[in-house]
């Protein structure tokens, strides 16, 4: 799914992409105007999510968000039918929204990431932020099968 998210949506951004959704964050592009988010989510064919009534009755697609809390905007997108299942390959860059690569075994890594002989791991092709399945991975994981179930604890 190809998305837009406004200025006041911005902390769910990394959970859509981590469910490889191509995500672009106005925040990210320096989109304030509302014509000018009009203008992207129509050019590159996304659905826009805001929580901004009068901009999503504007737009082509667009998902109205409610809540100001990150679990219940989720909750939201489920809602509406956003996939939120984390995806098995990993392909958009949680951080800029670039196409990830698979990190070869034997390739040298920066010293925060994990050796890739033990641990898979990708690099994005834009900003070469590398990505891998550890703590963070989890909470996300944890978080988003609450909100399939309903938000029961599990």
């Amino acid at each position: 799914m190809k998305l837009l998210l406004d200025v006041m949506c911005g902390g769910v951004v990394s959970y859509l992409r981590m469910c490889n959704h191509d995500t672009v964050y106005a925040g990210d592009r320096g989109l304030e105007a509302d014509d000018a988010l009009l203008d992207v989510a129509r050019a590159e064919d996304r659905t826009l999510i805001t929580r901004d009534v009068q901009l999503a009755s504007r737009a082509d697609k667009s998902i109205l968000l409610e809540s100001r809390d990150v679990e219940d905007q989720l909750a939201e997108l489920a809602a509406a039918g956003v996939e939120l299942t984390l995806a098995a390959e990993p392909a958009f860059c949680g951080r800029c929204n670039g196409r990830l690569e698979g990190v070869e075994p034997l390739a040298s890594t920066p010293e925060y990431a994990p050796d890739p002989a033990e641990v898979e791991s990708w690099r994005c092709r834009r900003c070469g932020q590398y990505f891998w399945r550890g703590s963070h991975w989890d909470r996300v994981a944890k978080t988003l099968s609450a909100i399939r179930r309903g938000g029961d604890e599990p």
